[in-house]
């Protein structure tokens, strides 16, 4: 069946059980070759049944992949590897991060000034993979444990179908010697690049209590991206997470009261938080419905939001120290240096809608950059998503959080606020 026949197939359906879910049509950019996804890269909002947003269909597929052993099958091929480097189709990649940083010194592997060599980590897994919620109801169900079991070992599995491979970071304030004429801080960086440094002077006093982020942050940073887009005639912040992994206090994450709680996972993984499908399906949710809407609330009708999101519109995760970074930066990649790589796509399954995030394999060729020793009035900028798709302007970034084998082994881990964000036009 085609992606056509299916949009259709799903639609008469779910006209028939009475459900709006909004299903977008996949949308890449022009000569962007299609994404590893499941059901032709057409979301699982379209699978919608008595409107549950498609979750059923996606938690099956899920356990029907985990059934097929492909994804057994590259663990299989990491097992029986020999010890040391292990050859793919992409490059040398090395299970620890200690063997590919020992890759690195041994073959003299050389950054730019006020830049840095270190491993980065990246799946060797071109299926797309399934991730499920921790506030989903499957974990609290006893008559689902033989399931749960089997889901959690999966997702366990994604990170060891992950390999490290050496990559050079540049300074990103120095993006202009890269790229002449080019400002990093600048909306023309954004739309070449895909990255960007903001600052930003916070009046924010206590990051790690979400209703004062709320209520004094989020405020400052859509008065920030209005101002760094001159263009832009809206900017909406709506949800956040802080990062400390050595935080000493109560970490407890309460949604319904729009508290993320204090993340002390860094995400050690190369990936974005959007895709084609996501970036849409995401700010129609916000704007109609409010879901998981931390910021303003959004009154739009259907067709006050189709008016809205047929202009141009991204999304735009920033991220703010509270202290200079000394350990676990974020490192972002620009869009040129992958824009004719398909990426795999991640579904995360909630018990009301499926996300869809985004996985990338190794090349050699992928261009990084980084802020050392970011001070808390500077603001990293990454695009997640942007609307435009006729190659004119970056569509997305893709990032990670990184190790800096140069730090001193007391070193602080990063402490930040990272904040989501849609901005209309």
């Amino acid at each position: 069946m085609s992606r056509v026949e299916m949009v259709e197939d799903n639609t008469t359906e779910n006209t028939e059980t009475g459900s709006s879910a909004y299903v977008p049509s996949l949308q890449l950019t022009e000569g962007q070759p299609s994404p590893f996804a499941a059901n032709g890269g057409l979301s699982y909002m379209s699978f919608d049944r008595n409107g549950d947003a498609g979750t059923a269909a996606a938690m099956k597929a899920a356990l029907t992949q985990i059934s097929s052993g492909e994804g057994q099958a590259v663990l299989d091929m990491l097992d029986r590897a020999p010890v040391g480097p292990i050859e793919t189709k992409w490059g040398t990649g090395f299970r620890t991060y200690e063997e590919c940083l020992e890759y690195i010194k041994a073959n003299d592997i050389k950054a730019p000034e006020g830049g840095l060599a270190l491993p980065l980590h990246y799946t060797i897994n071109e299926q797309p993979s399934y991730s499920i919620v921790t506030s989903n109801a499957l974990w609290r169900d006893p008559s689902r444990k033989a399931e749960a079991q089997v889901l959690r070992k999966d997702e366990e599995d994604n990170m060891r179908r992950c390999l490290y491979f050496p990559q050079v970071m540049r300074d990103a304030r120095r993006i202009e010697e890269y790229y002449p004429g080019l400002s990093p801080n600048s909306p023309e960086c954004m739309d070449r690049l895909g990255v960007a440094l903001a600052h930003c002077e916070s009046k924010c006093q206590n990051f790690y209590d979400s209703a004062e982020v709320e209520r004094v942050f989020y405020p400052e940073i859509e008065k920030l991206l209005l101002d760094f887009f001159p263009d832009a005639t809206d900017a909406l912040v709506y949800n956040h997470d802080v990062f400390d992994k050595d935080y000493q206090g109560d970490r407890t994450e309460d949604q319904d009261n729009k508290n993320p709680g204090v993340n002390a996972r860094y995400a050690n993984i190369v990936h974005n938080d959007l895709n084609d499908n996501s970036g849409r399906v995401r700010c129609r949710e916000l704007l109609t419905k409010n879901l998981r809407n931390f910021g303003r609330q959004q009154h739009y009708t259907e067709e006050q939001a189709d008016a809205k999101m047929s202009r141009r519109f991204m999304s735009i995760n920033l991220a703010k120290p509270m202290e200079t970074v000394q350990q676990n930066p974020f490192v972002l990649c620009a869009w040129p240096s992958f824009a004719d790589q398909p990426y795999i796509t991640n579904y995360r399954i909630y018990d009301d809608r499926v996300g869809e995030t985004t996985r990338f394999t190794y090349r050699s060729g992928h261009e990084w950059y980084w802020f050392p020793n970011q001070t808390s009035t500077e603001v990293s900028m990454l695009k997640c998503y942007d609307s435009v798709t006729d190659g004119s302007v970056s569509r997305y970034s893709f990032h990670s959080a990184a190790i800096d084998p140069t730090a001193a082994d007391d070193a602080p881990c990063r402490k930040n606020a990272v904040v989501r964000s849609y901005i209309f036009f």
